[in-house]
């Protein structure tokens, strides 16, 4: 039996007025999902437990089966685990976007879907004009680390203050007027700098300024080979989602074309997951686009990401598994809802559903939605005993 789950970050949302009520999972065009759905196990989980934030980290930790109340250590560190940056156990990683800035207004929290060659050289220069240790990751995304760091700072993430004043969002704790004469001194440095100069030419959003948040320690996680018997591999374009899979032993398989958003290259990734499959039992395939979408309040190309997942990702692994007769098991789920109304994530439970190619599961009948999964009345409470039952080493819940 092989294994594949299919995360779409973000899929899930809220009922949307322009969408004639519905939300973008029930709008979009996505026979292949719906497929898994109506032959399938279909249900609600929540990743995210009760008090804890509503991060990426902590819903990916729950789906690969791995509670977040036990192994949760910050979202940054899983970060640098995936740059390659050795942590100490009294190292702090925090993450470094840059982001634009209109005046004191958070404007967007990616910089206008920076690319990874700006993004690495904007933070390579910023470091030797700041003299600290910032590490380039993918896109936006990079990362900060202070050694010796006896406490840290309570941070909020960009994404949850868009259009809004960064002066009521700066971090607060030990940390703080560092991190606020980082913030200003790197917007006096990257306001001038070429690329920037370069990006406002071509109508796109300058990256004027750093944002740090989502501290976190060196992670401890034991390998999923020892918590599930399989082995496994990750592919995302997204530092934190690769950092978890190196984190529990997987391998880590990079796609050139992959950037985490609407524009990544499906195929490319498809082919490394059917590949993967060939010599390990398990690929954990993330993709980032309609969480970007949801964080943006952009509506059609939210629905158009999940489309996109559904007819270049589920339907051509599906088709290609089914050719090669061999036993599978698909699941398909987001990791935490990121409701366009808002642009940032909530904890509301998500949609899950599952489908054996050997049929041993009690169709559903239901299409892939989040009304549907609650029409089911499957609950998942605690969301990393999911895994446990998509692998088959425990009954369904």
């Amino acid at each position: 039996m092989k294994y594949i789950v299919i995360l779409g970050d973000g899929m899930a949302d809220r009922p949307i007025y322009k969408l004639s009520g519905l939300t973008p999972l029930q709008k979009a065009k996505k026979p292949h999902m719906d497929f898994i759905a109506k032959n399938g196990r279909l249900g609600l989980v929540k990743t995210i437990p009760n008090g804890m934030p509503p991060g990426s980290d902590t819903a990916n930790l729950s789906v690969l089966g791995y509670d977040p109340l036990v192994y949760h250590t910050g979202r940054s560190s899983l970060e640098a685990v995936s740059i390659g940056i050795n942590l100490n156990k009294n190292d702090l990683a925090y993450r470094c976007n840059l982001v634009t800035l209109d005046g004191d207004i958070m404007l967007d929290h990616s910089a206008g879907e920076l690319s990874t060659s700006e993004g690495k050289a904007l933070i390579e220069d910023l470091a030797k004009a700041l003299d600290i240790e910032l590490y380039a990751g993918t896109g936006y995304r990079h990362c900060l680390v202070l050694q010796n760091a006896k406490s840290g700072s309570l941070t909020i993430p960009p994404h949850d203050f868009i259009g809004k004043k960064i002066t009521e969002h700066f971090p607060r704790g030990e940390h703080s007027e560092f991190f606020y004469s980082l913030t200003k001194k790197s917007w006096e440095i990257l306001k001038n700098h070429p690329i920037n100069f370069e990006r406002i030419k071509e109508g796109k959003h300058p990256a004027n300024s750093i944002w740090l948040w989502g501290e976190g320690k060196a992670p401890s996680l034991p390998s999923f080979k020892d918590k599930y018997g399989k082995t496994g591999a990750v592919i995302s374009a997204v530092d934190l989602i690769k950092g978890i899979g190196l984190s529990i032993g997987f391998e880590n398989i990079q796609v050139p074309g992959a950037t985490g958003t609407l524009h990544t290259d499906y195929a490319g990734k498809v082919s490394a997951a059917l590949l993967v499959l060939r010599h390990k039992d398990f690929v954990y395939l993330h993709i980032e686009a309609p969480d970007e979408c949801g964080h943006q309040g952009n509506i059609h190309d939210k629905v158009l990401a999940i489309e996109y997942i559904d007819k270049k990702v589920v339907g051509p692994i599906i088709t290609e598994l089914n050719k090669r007769g061999e036993d599978y098991s698909i699941l398909v789920m987001p990791d935490h809802p990121t409701p366009l109304d808002i642009r940032t994530h909530t904890d509301d439970p998500v949609p899950f559903a599952y489908y054996r190619s050997n049929g041993n599961e009690n169709p559903s009948g239901y299409m892939f939605c989040e009304e549907s999964a609650a029409n089911t009345g499957v609950y998942i409470e605690k969301g990393h005993m999911l895994m446990g039952e998509f692998v088959g080493l425990c009954s369904q819940i």
